[in-house]
């Protein structure tokens, strides 16, 4: 009898110590918690050239792509419309159509129609450089995201080196030191690099994205330049 209220007294203690015990876990759990803001706060001086480059990063690629965007719409009767105001012999009107028609693709195919009469390379020539003198107006400032996509990741490993330099010392110098304090230390100054990690591999992403979109505009200059020499063989009405 007594035995088993032995029993029963410390399973009814260890029931409780259990409850007292996630419960303190319950409540201590939320106090390890850390927002994104407080997070990137505690990266450091460094992470101001990281959020320079973030910004800039953001203001090239919108730019960049509303440019790019813009110069790769043409209307689908853009070149018929040519090739009918040139096979009946119209230049003026080509030329006026070509004039008023905003993209590369126009500039283009005006720059051809200014030259018709003379031989084909030479039109042909002369419509290559336009081309590329638009596709490296498209491709204006797109260095700036390759640039940052390389340097970015190196400031990020420049802050944590740093911060390492700086908590090594301290505990060099502190003889009261625990290991949470040195990982406490460790992981705030890895915070540069993850960030200089992540705005590296969106402006890397970035810049590849626009130079396939530039290389869609350049192959409809390539098809509209072809296309253009083809009208040009055609006999006149």
């Amino acid at each position: 009898m007594i035995l088993g209220l032995i029993t029963f007294l410390q399973d009814t203690l260890l029931t409780k110590a259990d409850s007292l015990s996630q419960a303190a876990n319950a409540t201590a759990a939320p106090q390890q918690q850390i927002h994104l803001i407080d997070m990137l706060m505690k990266g450091g001086v460094l992470m101001i050239p990281l959020g320079v480059l973030s910004v800039v990063a953001v203001y090239v690629f919108v730019e960049r792509y509303l440019t790019i965007a813009k110069a790769g719409r043409l209307e689908d009767n853009f070149m018929p419309m040519i090739r009918d105001q040139i096979t009946s012999g119209n230049i003026q009107g080509a030329r006026s159509l070509a004039k008023n028609t905003q993209g590369p693709i126009a500039r283009m195919i005006d720059k051809g129609i200014q030259r018709i009469g003379k031989p084909i390379d030479s039109i042909e020539k002369s419509m290559e450089n336009v081309g590329k003198l638009e596709i490296y107006r498209m491709e204006k400032n797109l260095v700036i995201l390759s640039i940052i996509a390389g340097i970015a990741p190196m400031f990020g490993f420049l802050g944590t080196i740093a911060g390492m330099i700086q908590t090594f010392f301290n505990i060099s110098i502190t003889s009261d030191i625990t290991l949470g304090t040195i990982a406490g230390g460790i992981y705030v100054k890895m915070i540069t690099s993850a960030t200089g990690l992540i705005i590296g591999i969106v402006a890397f992403i970035g810049y590849s994205f626009l130079n396939a979109q530039i290389d869609k505009v350049v192959n409809k200059m390539e098809g509209a330049s072809a296309e253009f020499t083809d009208i040009l063989q055609e006999p006149t009405r």
